[in-house]
């Protein structure tokens, strides 16, 4: 035989070998979970019409600020995680607003040096500069297949055409109405017919389809420069705020590594900082790790579960802010020997008071934040939490833009040791500075091991992260995705020194083993948060969505790939 014969034998065998490799498993169908059906259908659409989870991605998180400004709006931020099912690259978007350049301290003290509270959470200067525009033009320019312009379409129709107000929206304007009739922009939306928003009746929203129409047109240029950027300027400075051009037109996403964490042969991928989310999700699992959850007593797993809890948010107050701003010991919070430290500190029969673990809380998002989450059909992931803070916001719609302002300065600590509108602290870490970003609970994340993908995240204020918490440990236990999202839930947030729980998420044994144990239980009086929940099965390589049953409009749905629906 030739040495060119040899060459070509062994090339051909090499060439059979790498056919026969198995092929790396992709769904065959697309799956969306969010807070609106109306945005799970966006997505689906510009699914169908070609695009992938990022263009998905774009159409959903648009659409849900057409359709829960209480929630979420073009006029707040997010953190977007993704994960490109061909390269394996995972990146998280930082999206969070930034706070401008007039902003320090002082400007939210009165007279006698006490914290301001009306300027801290109503109208312009409770505002930070907006991130989410910026965020959608960057997907669609460095992730998505199709035109921003076709990603945005269902969002533009949806605010033109209106759709009907639901309870949550009736009931969430009469708590922020005070407030929103100050403004000449919130008063042309939300009482264009002369009351306030009632159940039943379609919201209309014109100029938000106007300014949709700019950000599809012009990009970036479209919010933050031009038309929409002076009438922000216009409308902040009317109400005695401070912007200027620069703190727009120098607005920036930050793409972010994603924090990694290692849980029961799960490989959990979510936020870094600035979200405080990803560290303390890292601090629980790590202490909790020893541990067999799945074979304890309820009382006792209860107690591990919320002792590991009480430890991560103490030290979430200590050293968590921007990052770009201060020098955080990531290396050390998310250590497994840190977590030993921390783990052999906790009595299984003892409740330790969080008077014992010096520290201070800080800030986190109020319950009106949304979240959504998607698998396309190739595997690409998008993971994402979007917010304005409070209800509406800071209750400001700029006029003849249509969108409200969020209220995120509250994230700050404004003045330290001073509570925020909920109550809770901030120190050194984060306080508020020109161009820095403010504290997140938003915890976008998702789960892989050799069986299953998940992808999850939730809104919630400071109990997000303890919410995904227990939605990963569902996930462990082999809960589907529906049970993920619909799992009663618990909280312990280090101070108040108290056990939160949903109604019903405990019954009266566990109550008095808890109390038993020196822990002081509080059954809230409603359910709180909205978790959406996307599972696939490598194994039967089938998708399943779950959407939060608290939540009146949400949807999880999967439908086969390239059907465009009828």
């Amino acid at each position: 035989m030739t040495f060119r014969k040899l060459l070509l034998l062994v090339s051909l065998l090499y060439t059979a070998q790498a056919l026969a490799k198995p092929a790396v498993p992709t769904p065959h169908q697309n799956a969306i979970a969010s807070g609106h059906f109306l945005a799970t259908d966006a997505g689906h659409e510009i699914l169908a019409r070609g695009g992938n989870a990022f263009d998905a991605a774009i159409a959903v998180s648009a659409t849900l600020s057409v359709v829960e400004p209480i929630s979420s709006g073009i006029g707040g931020g997010g953190l977007f995680l993704l994960r490109q099912a061909g390269t394996g690259r995972e990146v998280m978007i930082d999206a969070r607003e930034t706070a401008p350049h007039s902003a320090t301290p002082d400007k939210y003290l009165d007279a006698t040096g006490q914290l301001d509270r009306d300027k801290s959470v109503n109208g312009p200067m409770s505002a930070g500069i907006p991130g989410l525009p910026a965020a959608l033009v960057h997907l669609a320019k460095n992730y998505g297949r199709l035109p921003l312009s076709q990603s945005l379409a269902p969002a533009i129709r949806i605010a033109r055409g209106g759709f009907e107000i639901y309870p949550r929206l009736e009931t969430g304007y009469s708590q922020r109405a005070d407030v929103m009739a100050r403004y000449t922009g919130s008063r042309g939306v939300y009482l264009a017919d002369g009351d306030p928003p009632q159940t039943g009746e379609i919201l209309i929203q014109e100029d938000l389809a106007r300014t949709l129409e700019l950000i599809a047109e012009k990009g970036f240029d479209g919010f933050y420069r031009g038309e929409t950027a002076q009438e922000m300027l216009s409308d902040v400075a009317k109400y005695g705020g401070n912007w200027n051009a620069a703190d727009l037109a120098g607005y920036k996403v930050v793409e972010r590594t994603p924090m990694v964490i290692e849980y029961n042969g799960w490989r959990i991928t979510t936020a870094p900082p600035p979200s405080s989310g990803g560290v303390a999700i890292a601090q629980m699992l790590n202490i909790l790790q020893p541990w067999d959850l799945r074979k304890m007593p309820p009382v006792l797993r209860t107690h591990l579960i919320t002792e590991a809890m009480r430890r991560a948010y103490r030290d979430r107050s200590l050293y968590l802010g921007d990052p770009d701003f201060i020098t955080i010991p990531l290396d050390r919070l998310v250590s497994k020997n840190y977590a030993a430290g921390l783990r052999a500190s906790i009595n299984p029969d003892k409740a330790m008071p969080s008077s014992l673990l010096p520290g201070q809380l800080a800030p986190g998002e109020d319950d009106e934040t949304t979240h959504f989450s998607i698998i396309d059909s190739a595997g690409n992931r998008v993971s994402a939490t979007q917010t304005v803070n409070l209800y509406y916001g800071s209750g400001m719609v700029v006029e003849g833009g249509g969108f409200l302002l969020n209220n995120e300065m509250d994230d700050f600590a404004l003045k330290a040791g001073t509570p925020n509108a909920f109550g809770v602290m901030g120190y050194a870490a984060n306080l508020v500075a020109p161009g820095k970003r403010m504290l997140s609970s938003m915890t976008p994340s998702y789960m892989d091991n050799s069986g299953k993908t998940v992808v999850l995240g939730t809104p919630g204020g400071s109990r997000i992260i303890t919410m995904v918490l227990l939605g990963m440990l569902a996930a462990d236990a082999g809960l589907d995705a529906q049970a993920i999202t619909a799992l009663p839930r618990f909280h312990h947030q280090y101070l108040p020194d108290k056990l939160f729980a949903e109604p019903g998420a405990f019954d009266a044994p566990l109550i008095q083993g808890l109390t038993d144990l020196g822990h002081t239980v509080e059954v809230a009086k409603s359910p709180w948060g909205n978790m959406q929940t996307v599972i696939w099965d490598k194994q039967s390589n089938t998708l399943s969505a779950g959407s939060d049953p608290r939540n009146e409009v949400g949807l999880g749905k999967v439908v086969e790939a390239g059907k465009v629906k009828p």
